[in-house]
């Protein structure tokens, strides 16, 4: 098992409200429990319903992903470490100890697609 990041919000999250939300937003469920979003000609995983939204990205564009699906949700996406991701003027960061890293721009990101780190 990989380095998961979550979906955390104050309210629980119920599945209906995760299949509802999502679809609007360009993303969906393959089988009960994977979330995925198109990029080019197929669908790739961008994370899975455990009780809750977890992800194991491997690549920054899942992380992007994951970082619009938290903010369509109302919440935060927050790594095993309490570091938590954000979008910030179009850039994703990675923020930890009240410090801000850039990973990239989110457009350019979600462009370049899923390729592995």
């Amino acid at each position: 098992m990989g380095y998961e990041l979550r979906v955390v919000r104050e309210t629980p999250l119920a599945f209906a409200e995760l299949a509802k939300a999502i679809a609007p937003a360009g993303f969906e469920l393959r089988g009960s429990d994977e979330i995925v979003a198109r990029h080019g000609a197929g669908d790739h995983p961008v994370g899975r319903w455990r009780g809750g939204i977890v992800g194991e990205p491997g690549s920054d564009w899942q992380v992007a992903q994951l970082v619009r699906l938290s903010s369509l949700l109302g919440g935060k996406l927050v790594g095993e470490d309490g570091e938590h991701y954000a979008l910030t003027d179009g850039v994703v960061e990675v923020v930890t100890g009240g410090v801000a890293m850039e990973i990239g721009k989110f457009d350019d990101i979600v462009a370049a697609g899923p390729a592995s780190w």
